[in-house]
């Protein structure tokens, strides 16, 4: 087959034919992930739990997230969480790897977390699948990296526009959030990827967008400025949402070891949370519908403040929808940390419905007379873009899910001004800021993605003769003459690096026999201007050297141990490398 392939087909056709396969599957991928949510859920509320809805909250979300955590510890035997970070990392390491079990058992771990009511979104589990399709499509037609990259690349374009029917976003997203070059040559495949699962899901499930809309009102240019409010509103949330979650994340993971453990808080918390705010069961979208068409109070059945709202209405549902936006993150954490499989598409767009909502509800008790569905439909883009500092897939996410085009002008005013705001505080997603802390993370820049790709291990040079504290000078003669190089790093017997010694330092004595027993490399060795660390960013080691002037400097181990030497012409020679591979169309 493959000797077929290269005889009879070139290599653009094939990856032309390929993106079209890779959204076609991506798009199936995308149908069964609902189907298999959907029926779980159906399972759960006709069969299970029905007459006994509100106490069954405290149970069946636990029992979705043991299901999905024995699920990954003994059947995948793998981490599936964090999707599209996985990806991003796939990405920045120049592999474009993505192991083949991720092609299914995100689509049954995240069906099971979220049909039993696990409080996340299916979309990162599902463009995680999409991408696997596509890293191992073309690695079983033995494509190079740069092309197993575009096909990852269009293996999340088909899983966004697959499950949210959104054609234009799937592309979006794709260049914004995984950060892919824009070209002629990686647009078409993105763009038949796209296109592709967005036919299929309307064959599939009909042309009706996800969130049709009964009750909007038209942009009127007045109102601008309460788009402007919205906007900064949706930017401080995006910064709460953004940093609170990895806080959260990194809390849990460093504090709750033991995995049953995990399942009993965080499943625990989560039944609680969801027992007390209903509207946290699953991934929330009966709630955006309700608030994007003006059926806000239905968010409060079988709650226990539900008895409440007679009393007061406006502030009880003011109060409970505000709740709602600061326990989320909790409510999504504990299902992941649990063990649940599950992203952030869903609560960001259910946390924007609401503060679009609750915005609009507290402008029009000062007097104010601003549309609260369109105000719920325009939080969305904005948290989204916040969170995932993507304003354009945003603004085309929103307009496709919603058929809102008529609104494009406030859904721009709201992404930019949230996208502008957070960034004020937060230079990286939720998704990008695990790598960025590591300096693996990739961006549009691409004098900074080149030294992202350098690794210490291709710039480390091991050629220099190490010398000894106690040697004295006369012994330091034999190694000087034995030696090519300028520097000689000092160790003691253990490998520890205690300093480095210039020929220019000795120069002047060396020919000099009757001081060879007098100076010992101790007294005549001096401190490098910096040392550097083998797990330090190529980006973070040019900073050292441009700060201190070095043309070259010494390399440790997190035990002081000697390894090395790097010099800023070897970075240099390797950047021009890497630089002449990454511009390659």
């Amino acid at each position: 087959m493959i000797e077929w392939r290269e005889r009879h087909l070139s290599e653009k056709h094939l990856v032309l034919l390929l993106s079209f396969f890779v959204g076609a599957f991506s798009a199936a991928a995308a149908a069964l992930l609902k189907s298999l949510i959907h029926f779980i859920q159906w399972f759960v509320e006709n069969q299970l739990i029905a007459g006994e809805h509100t106490w069954w909250y405290l149970i069946t979300p636990f029992i979705g997230i043991t299901l999905a955590a024995l699920f990954v510890k003994y059947i995948v035997r793998d981490d599936i969480s964090h999707g599209i970070t996985k990806i991003l990392y796939a990405i920045s390491q120049r592999k474009s790897i993505i192991k083949a079990h991720n092609m299914w058992s995100s689509v049954v771990g995240s069906g099971l977390t979220i049909g039993f009511g696990g409080s996340v979104g299916a979309e990162a589990p599902i463009v995680l699948t999409g991408a696997a399709i596509g890293s191992n499509l073309a690695k079983a037609f033995r494509l190079d990296q740069k092309t197993m990259m575009l096909m990852i690349g269009c293996g999340a374009a088909g899983a966004i526009g697959g499950i949210f029917k959104a054609p234009i976003a799937g592309l979006v997203f794709t260049l914004e959030v995984l950060m892919m070059d824009l070209t002629m040559t990686s647009v078409a495949p993105l763009l038949i990827s796209s296109v592709t699962a967005t036919a299929l899901s309307y064959i599939l499930t009909g042309t009706d967008p996800m969130f049709p809309l009964d009750a909007t009102e038209p942009f009127l240019v007045q109102r601008i400025p309460w788009y402007l409010v919205l906007g900064a509103i949706c930017g401080l949330v995006s910064l709460y949402f953004t940093r609170g979650m990895n806080a959260l994340e990194q809390w849990m993971k460093h504090n709750i070891g033991n995995m049953w453990l995990k399942l009993l808080v965080g499943g625990g918390v989560l039944s609680m949370l969801i027992f007390l705010f209903p509207p946290l069961y699953g991934e929330g979208y009966n709630v955006i519908r309700q608030l994007i068409n003006g059926d806000s109070l239905s968010a409060l059945q079988n709650s226990p403040f539900e008895q409440y709202l007679a009393a007061n209405p406006q502030l009880i549902l003011i109060g409970y929808f505000i709740a709602i936006i600061f326990v989320k993150i909790v409510a999504s954490v504990a299902t992941n940390g649990a063990g649940g499989v599950g992203g952030i598409f869903a609560p960001s767009l259910f946390m924007g419905a609401i503060v679009g909502f609750v915005t609009a509800r507290l402008m029009n008790m000062t007097g104010l007379a601003v549309p609260e569905s369109n105000f719920a439909l325009v939080g969305m883009a904005g948290l989204m873009s916040g969170v995932m500092h993507a304003p354009l897939t945003g603004i085309f996410l929103i307009a496709e899910l919603t058929g809102g085009y008529h609104l494009f002008m406030p859904l721009m005013i709201v992404s930019v001004i949230s996208y502008l705001t957070i960034m004020l505080f937060e230079p990286h997603s939720l998704y990008a800021m695990r790598l960025a802390q590591k300096g693996e993370l990739l961006t549009h820049n691409k004098d900074r993605n080149v030294l992202t790709l350098l690794k210490m291990d291709s710039v480390l040079e091991t050629d220099f003769v190490t010398v000894f504290p106690e040697m004295t000078l006369g012994e330091l003669v034999k190694v000087i003459s034995e030696s090519h190089r300028n520097i000689f790093p000092v160790i003691d017997r253990e490998g520890h690096l205690k300093g480095i010694l210039l020929l220019d330092e000795v120069r002047n004595i060396m020919f000099q026999p009757r001081l060879y027993k007098r100076f010992t490399v101790s007294q005549l060795m001096t401190s490098p201007m910096a040392i550097l660390h083998f797990d330090l960013p190529m980006e973070k080691v040019m900073e050292i050297f441009e700060d201190t002037g070095a043309w070259n400097l010494p390399v440790v181990d997190q035990d002081r141990r000697y390894l090395g030497f790097v010099s800023k012409s070897k970075i240099f020679n390797s950047y021009r490398h890497v630089l002449v591979h990454f511009s390659e169309e």
